[in-house]
């Protein structure tokens, strides 16, 4: 990356001898920030609404680029010319960007989470909550959950942890409408499994296990579930509670290797168990080897 901009010889529309190809590609591109200082050319159109100021997406790293973004819709490929001002600046990058140097990006959004919204609704009273639908609910418990999903791949698991307790508290107020109950289930058996995880994440077997175990009372054959609770057992080294959930969750999904892998680390596991259990009976028995009998009358 590097270069520089289009000189002011330079006609707007054609091309003046000794451009660089920045500056006859800038002739093409679209002024997004209003002094050419971010300019763009689509590649591949997206679809849906441009990201929103408050949006949460991945790896900003330039103002430029901020800008850039906001000027996309999902699915979107573009290509983008910043100048300095929005780039790396006077001092560059080194050693693989050079002060005062225009840079171009492509950028490809796949997705973006409107967390502003959420953030709203989240801060209404359960009353207020109430007064809104059913799907709008759903939409922002999903977007909780997302959100959560972002954060647990960043290894912030806590931060995760926090996202999915405020999705699972939405869907939990909705669950008191019976007749709502079929379209809720589905959206908190994904955030029970989430927390599960993200508590063996967490290294908190006792509270993965109780949320895994919340989700096979929506489903008691999920094999997701089932596989949680089984590495949760074997944390708190409930070996056989262990072996009970692990077996159920292969009959679920015989070739899942995880499950499979699982089941033989619990074997291990548990043959070590045993063999510890033996060695301490030896010592204890051998200990009282010389003493001497107790007599009778």
């Amino acid at each position: 990356m590097g270069g520089s901009t289009r000189g002011p010889g330079a006609p707007e529309g054609g091309e003046a001898p000794g451009q660089s190809p920045y500056e006859r590609l800038s002739q093409r591109m679209l002024d997004i920030s209003g002094d050419r200082g971010v300019l763009k050319d689509i590649i591949r159109e997206g679809a849906g609404d441009p990201v929103t100021p408050d949006a949460s997406v991945l790896d900003i790293t330039l103002w430029g680029m901020e800008l850039g973004l906001l000027s996309m819709r999902r699915g979107e490929l573009a290509r983008f010319l910043f100048k300095p001002t929005y780039a790396y600046g006077t001092l560059g990058c080194p050693p693989l960007i050079p002060p005062n140097a225009t840079v171009l990006f492509e950028i490809e959004l796949i997705d973006f989470l409107d967390s502003a919204e959420s953030d709203k609704f989240c801060a209404l009273s359960a009353e207020q909550q109430e007064q809104f639908p059913l799907q709008k609910v759903l939409k922002v418990a999903a977007t909780e959950r997302e959100f959560g999903n972002y954060l647990f791949r960043q290894n912030r698991f806590c931060d995760a942890k926090v996202r999915y307790k405020r999705a699972l508290l939405l869907l939990h107020r909705r669950l008191a409408i019976c007749e709502e109950q079929h379209l809720v289930e589905p959206a908190e058996l994904l955030v029970l499994l989430n927390l599960s995880f993200v508590y063996l994440k967490l290294d908190r077997p006792a509270m993965a296990l109780r949320y895994g175990e919340q989700a096979l009372l929506i489903d008691q054959r999920n094999a997701k579930a089932l596989f949680r609770c089984g590495q949760a057992c074997l944390l708190l080294t409930e070996y056989e509670q262990a072996r009970d959930f692990l077996v159920r969750a292969q009959k679920e999904q015989p070739c899942n290797h995880d499950i499979n892998n699982e089941l033989k680390k619990l074997s291990s596991h548990y043959r070590d168990y045993v063999d510890r259990e033996k060695e301490m009976c030896h010592r204890m028995f051998a200990s009282c080897g010389g003493g001497s009998s107790v007599g009778g009358n």
